[in-house]
C-alpha cells in the first residue's frame, strides 16, 4: 500500500467514525448544584428506608433522590434527556423505574445509573454526585 492511499483511508475512516458517533446528544443544560439535605428533618424522613425517594427543588427540572442502599443514594435531574423542555420524570408506582409521563413516555432505571429502558430517549438521566455522611445523617448533592 502506498502512503498516499493509507493516509486517505485513515482520513476516510476518521470521518465515518466521527459522524457515526454523533447520535442523540444530551440536551440537558449544565446548572450548578450544591445541595445538602439533613435527613433528620421530617421533609426527608422517607429516605430513612432503602428503596424510598423524595423530589427536591434544584437542577434543571427538579431532582429525585433515591436511597439505593444503606449508605448509597442516587440523585437524578428530573428533566427527560429526550426533550428537557417538554417532560420530567416521575417515579412509577412500584418504584422500579423513572418515567416521563408528560411527554415521550420514556422509562429509565432508578437504581445506580438511570439508563433508558424504553421509549425514544437514548441518553441516560443526568446524574448528580451524592456524598452521604453517616455521622451527621446528611446528604450532599453536587456536580
Amino acid at each position: 500500500m502506498s502512503i498516499k492511499f493509507t493516509t486517505k483511508l485513515i482520513f476516510f475512516l476518521t470521518i465515518i467514525l466521527f459522524f457515526s458517533c454523533k447520535g442523540e446528544q444530551n440536551k440537558i443544560p449544565n446548572v450548578y448544584v450544591n445541595i445538602t439535605l439533613d435527613l433528620n428533618k421530617p421533609d426527608y424522613s422517607t429516605l430513612s428506608g432503602i428503596g424510598n425517594y423524595v423530589y427536591i427543588t434544584g437542577g434543571v427540572s427538579g431532582i429525585v433522590v433515591y436511597r439505593d442502599g444503606l449508605n448509597e443514594f442516587v440523585a437524578y435531574d428530573r428533566a427527560c434527556p429526550h426533550d428537557p423542555e417538554c417532560g420530567r420524570v416521575y417515579v412509577n408506582d412500584d418504584i422500579s423505574r423513572l418515567v416521563d409521563k408528560d411527554c415521550c413516555q420514556s422509562e429509565f432505571t432508578i437504581s445506580a445509573i438511570g439508563a433508558p429502558v424504553s421509549g425514544p430517549a437514548k441518553n441516560y438521566l443526568k446524574k448528580y454526585q451524592t456524598f452521604y455522611n453517616q455521622n451527621t445523617n446528611t446528604l450532599l448533592i453536587t456536580n
